[in-house]
């Protein structure tokens, strides 16, 4: 962790950009080039450990959006990626080796799943889930071996809440990287640096971008570090492209307000769920009816823009009441201005078994929300009728 120079809001908007005053464009120039010009071979030479020599190895607009997106999280140094998958495979390939050993929650996104459960072994690196919240389970877990403690929070989809300061205090304890998916927090409502934990991730695609138009990832920490995983990004060619890291930066000027609004939108929705008799169960951290709720008031300033519910009944009404919608959009993803809504069992747990999705806690009868910035009122209206109309098909079936 490092101090923080200005707030988040502040550092979203003005981040890494040069206050002194000077007559310059207010909005900073894409980058667009592969490459750098030099004047001799000696000065080729010096600028191949700048962001002015080859954009894979740097670029100003890349740079520009990993020193706001650093600020915004108080950590010393951050690395911006293709993807969030990029983000976190080509760091635990930085990190570790054959014969090393990863501790990971067990509820996290499918794709981290696929990629330590099948990928990994083949590389020699095992690991070992562990049920998200039973910290003695983490702890006998831990072997001499072990490098990396992996955690995300909340979690995908069920939105479950890890105690950042045991589990950071744990990894020191045991001399291991701790490393957290924090693409549902965002950097406005929770800062896993704070809590002592070393690495911080986020697939930018969602919430730092915030427009569906993006794909990014992003890893922030220490400077040593990220200089590390920084050489094996240059190796497997992760990078973003500048324009990509300008659509980022320019993204991220609007994170604080969107969140602010997406945080209010979501907890009116998770209320009105929570009182709907077609609803069997609400996930959401700031409803009193959460299991982690007290932890989550204390680790967070609210409680993010996604919303998953259980519907009263099969994977197919659950399936039907999604396609009622018409304000909330079908389709993956998450975190931008727009509401959207998916099905996990079928988007982002697909790939993974039944039987690990069902360890999880990932039922069929899930309905995932992304809620937008649209005004509350019309999306609950969008939500009864979509429930309304399943409710009424059911009552025909039974009759």
């Amino acid at each position: 962790m490092t101090p923080r120079k200005r707030r988040t809001e502040t550092a979203a908007v003005r981040g890494a950009s040069d206050l002194e005053k000077k007559n310059a464009p207010v909005t900073p120039p894409i980058y667009q080039t592969s490459t750098f010009e030099v004047t001799d071979n000696e000065e080729q030479i010096r600028v191949t450990t700048t962001d002015r020599y080859y954009t894979r190895w740097g670029n100003p607009t890349i740079t520009l959006a990993e020193e706001t997106i650093a600020e915004i999280e108080g950590t010393e140094s951050a690395r911006v990626f293709a993807s969030g998958m990029g983000a976190i495979t080509t760091t635990v390939l930085a990190l570790l080796k054959a014969g090393d050993h990863i501790v990971a929650q067990r509820e996290v996104y499918g794709g981290v799943a696929k990629f330590f459960a099948e990928w990994l072994p083949k590389l020699g690196i095992e690991t070992t889930f562990v049920d998200t919240t039973d910290y003695d389970q983490h702890a006998r877990a831990i072997r001499p071996n072990t490098k990396l403690l992996y955690l995300e929070s909340p979690t995908n989809p069920a939105l479950r809440i890890v105690d950042m300061k045991k589990t950071a205090a744990l990894a020191r304890e045991h001399g291991l990287i701790s490393m957290i998916d924090s693409t549902f927090g965002t950097p406005v409502n929770q800062h896993p640096a704070d809590y002592g934990i070393d690495l911080v991730m986020h697939s930018g695609t969602k919430y730092l971008s915030g427009h569906a138009d993006l794909t990014c990832g992003v890893v922030c920490g220490s400077r040593k570090v990220m200089e590390q995983i920084d050489e094996t990004r240059k190796t497997l060619g992760n990078v973003m492209d500048p324009h990509g890291a300008w659509l980022l930066t320019r993204g991220l000027k609007t994170l604080a307000v969107r969140v602010a609004r997406q945080n209010e939108n979501a907890l009116r929705v998770a209320t009105y769920l929570g009182e709907n008799k077609k609803v069997r169960r609400v996930h959401y951290p700031f409803l009193k009816s959460h299991p982690q709720y007290a932890l989550a008031r204390e680790q967070m300033s609210g409680g993010g823009g996604v919303v998953t519910f259980e519907v009263d009944g099969s994977g197919d009404d659950a399936c039907r009441v999604s396609e009622a919608m018409r304000l909330f959009t079908l389709a993956t993803s998450l975190g931008g201005v727009e509401s959207l809504v998916s099905i996990p069992v079928l988007t982002s747990h697909a790939m993974i078994s039944a039987e690990l999705r069902e360890k999880m806690g990932v039922t069929e009868q899930m309905v995932r929300l992304s809620v937008g910035i649209e005004n509350v009122d019309d999306l609950i209206a969008d939500l009864e009728r979509a429930l309304e109309a399943v409710g009424a098909r059911q009552s025909v079936s039974v009759g």
